[in-house]
């Protein structure tokens, strides 16, 4: 319990120091737990997920509401299917390996609110098919 509060109260100052340094500052993504992911798109109406496994893979199962975008194919249709740099983006994958890539490569292209949950192999949450 105490290691959570640590990690959401570091997650916190992270994106403070982040909103207040100089605008030359690096883009950075952060990773999050799936119980902190949900909570944050409970208190949030405006919000993307992003599945970036294989289009085979995104059929078999999924989190409701995600888009697919291969991790292979972030750099050339990221600023296309996800225009806004400032969008609040949620990415996964099967077990977290994609999903951190995706993530790193949306921060290097100036995406301001990557959140790296890992894999869907970990996400408790309701999943669907097709």
């Amino acid at each position: 319990m105490i290691k959570r509060i640590l990690s959401l109260g570091l997650l916190i100052l992270l994106c403070f120091l982040y909103a207040c340094g100089a605008n030359n500052a690096k883009a950075v993504y952060h990773t999050i737990l799936p119980e902190d992911a949900k909570k944050m798109m409970d208190e949030n109406s405006s919000y993307i997920i992003l599945d970036v496994r294989t289009k085979a893979e995104y059929k078999e199962q999924h989190i409701p509401d995600a888009i697919l975008i291969p991790n292979t194919e972030i750099k050339d249709r990221a600023e296309t299917e996800l225009p806004d740099k400032d969008a609040l983006i949620f990415v996964y994958c099967r077990s977290g390996v994609r999903a951190a890539g995706a993530a790193k490569d949306l921060a290097d292209m100036g995406y301001t609110s990557i959140y790296d949950i890992g894999g869907i192999i970990n996400w408790p949450y309701d999943k669907v098919s097709g």
